[in-house]
């Protein structure tokens, strides 16, 4: 109150170099208020208070500011950064939450839904990613190089098989590009990459994250199934092949042949069959081989889907 007292006397002065100077023991109490909001014993820097923070409210849209006060420096942008690319926490901003929202209006998070800005941040996954470093260098390498954004987006998917991917990593990899959301939408729904979302067959992913199921391309005939529907035939059949039963709950780490669970026409689509519920079931895709060999007839295939 004193401080306050005295900075409001020294307003008066017309020197404005005076009153700055005043302002400075002010500044820095606010300062050392907000960073001993956070007393962990793994806070004794800027970034851990950062972290500290953002884990204990996790998928819930934080302002810059407040980081900003947890902090106790205004270089805290730079923080979060560090966090992500050096220390692998699934960190988005504001705008690549945004831009994922346009094609894809489900993701939700806690907080005021309003106030989703540039400088916003909410954390994905309160798990750390290991990995997440070495993403984030081949992320690098490959926005340096040739191509359009969605050559690239491919590329790091593919470098990437069966992790978790970040909009943020995807965002960069893209070199800024508003539209990289749409072109991962594209390589899903158009060109048939089993690219899957917690809204579009693999609803344990965390919100915001990705992941290329494997390094295979549906058949071209499969690529016009519409999400919608995909997303019925998985829960009706658990998320599980319905021949043998494989799942990736239950997969094996010795069997290294099923990778991914497919969707299969049970009136073949060149034959007519549509892209209904009803005509399509789920099979891991070593079963998915065996009934395009002849493995498997019609009528045991027709007796598997569920009502």
């Amino acid at each position: 109150m004193q401080l306050i007292e005295e900075f409001e006397i020294k307003l008066q002065d017309e020197d404005l170099r005076s009153q700055v100077v005043a302002l400075i023991p002010a500044n820095h109490t606010l300062r050392d208020l907000g960073s001993s909001l956070i007393t962990d014993d793994s806070t004794d820097s800027a970034r851990g208070r950062i972290l500290a923070y953002l884990l204990k409210y996790p998928k819930t849209i934080l302002q810059g500011d407040e980081l900003m006060v947890v902090a106790g420096i205004s270089e805290y942008g730079r923080r979060i950064r560090e966090l992500r690319v050096q220390h692998g926490w699934a960190v988005a901003s504001g705008t690549t939450l945004v831009e994922m929202k346009r094609e894809d209006s489900t993701l939700s998070f806690a907080g005021d839904k309003n106030s989703l800005t540039t400088d916003s941040y909410v954390l994905l996954s309160d798990r750390q990613d290991l990995e997440g470093a070495h993403r984030w260098h081949v992320a690098n390498e490959i926005r340096k190089g040739k191509g359009g954004a969605q050559a690239k987006i491919l590329e790091f998917f593919r470098r990437n098989v069966g992790k978790e991917i970040t909009g943020e990593e995807l965002r960069y990899v893209a070199n800024g590009s508003t539209e990289w959301a749409r072109r991962v939408r594209e390589l899903r729904t158009e060109q048939g990459w089993p690219i899957l979302t917690r809204g579009t067959g693999m609803p344990e992913l965390p919100i915001g994250v990705y992941l290329l199921e494997a390094d295979k391309q549906a058949e071209v005939h499969d690529r016009s199934i519409p999400d919608p529907v995909k997303v019925k035939v998985l829960e009706r059949d658990r998320f599980a092949c319905r021949s043998c039963g494989w799942s990736r709950n239950s997969a094996d780490a010795s069997d290294k042949y099923r990778t991914q669970i497919e969707l299969h026409h049970v009136q073949h689509h060149v034959d007519g069959g549509e892209n209904t519920v009803e005509n399509l079931i789920s099979l891991c895709n070593v079963c998915h081989d065996e009934v395009h060999r002849g493995g498997i007839s019609d009528y045991d295939l027709s007796r598997l889907v569920l009502p």
